[in-house]
């Protein structure tokens, strides 16, 4: 791999690079801009702040991704839940419940994931000191569940107007249709 890397046929035109620069650089790195410039096209703005948001208030670590923007910026996007007093308020939780799980209370450190932070949070009554932190836990878990049970949901609508229709003549799927 420390070997130079001939671009080409001809083993007389030595490039200045290795074999592993050329794989790491050259084919590693554009591998992942594809993949990126692919997970870029797929999601939109708001997906993706739902996907951090949610992401951001993982447990594991000892709350090694929490970013407090983040949160608040997924919780924008809940204006029923949190109002601009919420989101005020929301806010200072924020600072005071991370300092307390971080350094206070050692039933916070080996936590998996947000099902167990809700779990403890329950356990310990901090769900009442902190409403709208653990309301926003319940949505986050929620989320989760909705977005799977809508995928199913129109995987099999997909099923029935695709491969159904073509088997079936269009008074027959009408019927099935209707409710």
């Amino acid at each position: 791999m420390n070997e130079y890397y001939y671009n080409g046929k001809s083993k007389r035109k030595r490039s200045n690079i290795s074999y592993l620069h050329h794989f790491r650089v050259e084919v590693f790195y554009a591998v992942i801009d594809l993949a990126l410039q692919e997970l870029n096209n797929r999601f939109d703005v708001v997906t993706s702040d739902l996907l951090l948001g949610m992401a951001s208030l993982s447990p594991v670590d000892s709350f090694a991704n929490f970013h407090k923007d983040k949160i608040i910026k997924l919780a924008e996007y809940y204006p029923s839940e949190f109002g601009d007093k919420e989101l005020w308020e929301l806010n200072f939780q924020l600072d005071n419940f991370i300092v307390y799980d971080q350094k206070c209370d050692s039933k916070f450190l080996n936590l998996k994931g947000i099902k167990d932070l809700a779990k403890v949070m329950i356990e310990t009554k901090l769900d009442q000191t902190w409403s709208l932190v653990y309301l926003f836990v319940k949505l986050t878990l929620i989320i989760s569940f909705a977005t799977a049970s809508v995928e199913r949901v129109f995987s099999s609508m997909k099923y029935i107007k695709n491969d159904l229709r073509n088997m079936m003549d269009e008074d027959l799927l009408n019927g099935c249709l209707v409710c």
